[in-house]
């Protein structure tokens, strides 16, 4: 089967996985402080020896009263032009010699630990993140994240210098340049001098001080791009491969339940006798009740071969049953026709989410589900670009656009076009959504409700709108670059607006039906704020982002989005005025 979807420009560099955002306030961005307020420490002479702040001036305080005397006479000694007493000099010596060969000994085995990766990470920011950014900022902002481990540490720049502070005393300074070379080199030599300094960090370890550093930086660009440890990395790569599963799809239940929505035939799930409807506990001991459906998902997977005891609730009965992963295509749809509709449930995209949705086209023809399609797409947190495009490409006639990405990198600018036949067959669709749809699912819904194709009910999407790229580091970790933003076919952006419906239901159900008698119309509740977000361009301000979104504020689906769903598609008048706008 041919891959449904196009792009204008083959062989680009992959696209990364549906990103949540960072975890804020750890660092000294999310804790509100401004990227340009410099720390008051000492002015910088030269290449700055170790100086002694309050802190370490109360320290040596303490001992003071047993080396007075011997400090008295050495100051007596050099008024009258007398030699200091042998042993102080003889200690200044040896202690200025130790010092020289710490430093000597430490600091380069130490920043060349760092400076490979931020060399790379540097230079990828520069040259491919949406935003343009000065190098220079970028490495006062990685060393701000360091704040987040020791809080006495500080840093600042001055003029071409980045400065690094230990409990507001002057530890070292190092002339960054403007490049992300030279940047990164100075970093990771001040990254040297503050371990040196703080036990803290020593403690850490490399792996929190890299990802302390990312955390800061990429809390000043986008809440999206995000660093992965080597571990991490690897597991997010098995994932991407495909991993082996037990042939189930969840879905959310009342109170925190994950239940079984589906079991695929000839499936481990399927040869274990597990039936729609069972309350899956826990897997290998680890609880499912309450996270979220792709996270469920993502605790049954394991490497093909591998067992994992299942523990179910059906009915009053508590069940315990071992499984054996397999591969599989995850099973990401659940369709069924029901007076003359046919729902197509995607809680999530998978590798195999664009041929499900062809092959319930397929199964279901015009003549078995004569009203029309709803494709539910509440819930749904997104996937890749490429299984977006595919599955608007289903339904939408050949040639339609169906998103453009750009961004400041030659190949991150895109144009995604449909290929392939209109798979829907001309059918009403209609598109649910919810203040959860993110990312590669607002990428159908908009594409849908702004090429008149069908109508989009429901409430304010999430506004997920930047893609990431996968870059590899040195060590094994990797970067997930924000580097392009996704356009809908008419021009805005996604990011931040996120998809307004052309019925709202967020906002109770007597302006539900408000809104569904006057569909269509110069009336109706939601075309003003759907006309003046089609013309949005990026950047919106965010003021006007807070109004369109207010017109129909963020909700989770609730059950009057499908009977909304239902009564449009039985009102054939209705919907062709309402979905040609």
């Amino acid at each position: 089967m041919v891959p449904r979807g196009s792009g204008d420009a083959p062989d680009r560099p992959p696209h990364g996985p549906d990103l949540h955002p960072r975890p804020g306030g750890r660092g000294a961005a999310g804790r509100g402080r401004a990227a340009d307020r410099q720390p008051q420490l000492p002015a910088p002479a030269g290449r700055p020896a170790l100086r002694r702040g309050p802190k370490a001036g109360r320290l040596a305080a303490a001992g003071g009263r047993h080396a007075a005397a011997g400090a008295a006479e050495d100051h007596r000694a050099q008024a009258e032009g007398r030699p200091r007493r042998p042993e102080t000099a003889a200690l200044t010596r040896r202690g200025l010699a130790l010092l020289a060969l710490l430093l000597a000994w430490a600091g380069p085995a130490r920043a060349q630990d760092y400076a490979p990766v931020l060399r790379a990470a540097f230079t990828a920011i520069a040259e491919r993140h949406l935003e343009a950014t000065e190098p220079p900022l970028v490495g006062l902002w990685a060393l701000r994240g360091l704040e987040a481990i020791d809080a006495t540490l500080s840093s600042a720049r001055r003029g071409p210098a980045l400065v690094l502070g230990f409990s507001e005393s002057l530890v070292a300074d190092r002339l960054a340049g403007t490049t992300p070379v030279s940047v990164a080199d100075a970093v990771a030599a001040l990254l040297a001098e503050a371990e040196r300094q703080s036990p803290a960090l020593r403690r850490a370890g490399r792996q929190a001080v890299l990802q302390a550093i990312f955390e800061e930086i990429f809390n000043h660009l986008d809440p999206y791009s995000r660093y992965t440890t080597p571990e991490e990395t690897r597991l997010g790569r098995e994932r991407r491969l495909g991993i082996a599963d037990l042939g189930l799809l969840l879905a959310a239940g009342p109170r925190g339940a994950v239940t079984i929505a589906q079991v695929v035939p000839e499936s481990a799930a399927a040869r274990a006798g597990l039936r729609l409807g069972d309350r899956v506990i826990d897997a290998d001991g680890i609880a499912l009740s309450g996270r979220d459906i792709p996270e469920a998902m993502a605790v049954l997977e394991g490497p093909a071969g591998s067992s994992v005891v299942l523990t179910l609730q059906r009915g009053r009965q508590r069940l315990s049953v071992v499984l054996t992963r397999s591969p599989s295509p995850a099973a990401s749809v659940v369709a069924e026709v029901r007076d003359g509709v046919l729902w197509l449930r995607v809680p999530f995209f998978a590798a195999g989410t664009p041929s499900q949705i062809d092959l319930a086209l397929a199964r279901w023809p015009v003549a078995a589900a004569p009203l029309g399609i709803v494709l539910d797409l509440r819930g749904n947190r997104g996937g890749l670009l490429q299984q977006a495009v595919q599955v608007a490409d289903a339904l939408l006639p050949p040639g339609s656009l169906i998103a453009t990405t750009e961004g400041r990198h030659p190949d991150s600018r895109r144009r995604f076009r449909a290929s392939g036949p209109d798979g829907a067959a001309g059918r009403r669709v209609v598109v649910l959504v919810d203040g959860r749809t993110a990312s590669a699912a607002e990428v159908v819904a908009a594409a849908v409700g702004d090429l008149g194709r069908g109508l989009v009910i429901g409430s304010a999407t999430l506004g997920k709108g930047l893609i990431q790229i996968l870059v590899p580091l040195p060590g094994g970790g990797e970067l997930a670059l924000s580097w392009s933003r996704i356009l809908a076919p008419r021009g805005w952006p996604v990011q931040m607006l996120g998809v307004l419906p052309g019925l709202c239901t967020s906002l109770g159900a007597e302006e539900t039906a408000r809104g569904l008698a006057n569909l269509g119309t110069a009336d109706s509740p939601m075309a003003v704020p759907l006309a003046r977000a089609r013309a949005a361009r990026a950047p919106v301000p965010a003021s006007e982002v807070a109004a369109l979104r207010n017109a129909c504020p963020p909700a989770e689906g609730r059950e009057a989005d499908l009977a909304a769903a239902r009564a449009v598609l039985e009102r054939p008048e209705v919907y062709e005025a309402a979905a040609g706008g």
